[in-house]
């Protein structure tokens, strides 16, 4: 049976990764609206329509170590150029498990196809759901092979106050049974340190790539406000 994406996703969310043998795993997207690379220790998963043959050649053409080849800036920028596709930025990859309960912070679901967090989440995610918080939102959202996906913001006023551990918190709580996934720029030392107390464990990085149509609006929206970016 042919692996998926969204198999060595659900995978590596049970803490089960490819092997770490230096490969690369060239395969189809899931779908249109994404194309990109997964980093994970020692093995790369790249997900595109382009010629597998196109992909290899231009890792091994780098000169660089091989390890890193798919995350390379040259590679990126090629990519990017290969597809007519635009990309933010390289993301750690985090996911944590669900969890039972309820969440301790009271949120209320915004139900407004209008409100700019439903919007802008639109643009990177289905099924999107909002929750608004004292000080903060929550959205949820399928994104990469359909994974459920978490981003949050926190206003300036109610920062470290442990508001954005608790709201990733209340992701895992709101996921009914499945893992909840994160991406978080890697210099966002404030929001990995979030998710690492709410218990969110790093798993690789990213590099989304999105179809032209959509560059624009990416580029204008918050980068909170999506489901691939936090800020807390």
């Amino acid at each position: 049976m042919a692996v998926s994406l969204r198999d060595i996703l659900e995978a590596a969310a049970r803490g089960v990764f490819p092997a770490a043998d230096g490969g690369t795993t060239v395969m189809r997207q899931d779908g249109a609206r994404d194309a990109g690379v997964i980093a994970f220790t020692a093995h790369s998963v790249v997900f595109t329509d382009e010629d597998p043959g196109w992909v290899r050649r231009t890792l091994d053409g780098l000169g660089c170590d091989p390890l890193a080849a798919t995350m390379n800036a040259r590679f990126l920028a090629a990519f990017a150029e290969r597809t007519g596709r635009t990309t933010d930025t390289i993301d750690v990859l985090l996911t944590g498990a669900p969890l039972p309960g309820g969440p301790e912070t009271a949120l209320r679901e915004v139900d407004d196809p209008g409100h700019p967090r439903v919007v802008a989440a639109r643009r990177r995610c289905d099924e999107v759901r909002v929750w608004a918080a004292d000080g903060g939102v929550l959205v949820l959202g399928r994104g990469v092979a359909g994974r459920l996906e978490v981003a949050v913001e926190v206003a300036e006023g109610a920062r470290h106050r442990g508001l954005g551990r608790r709201l990733v918190t209340a992701a895992r709580q709101l996921a009914g049974g499945e893992p909840v996934w994160a991406q978080v720029s890697a210099g966002n030392a404030r929001s990995l340190r979030a998710f690492q107390a709410a218990g969110y464990t790093p798993v690789g990085s990213e590099a989304l790539f999105l179809r032209p149509e959509r560059a624009g609006e990416v580029s204008a929206r918050a980068c909170s406000a999506g489901c691939s970016r936090t800020r807390s």
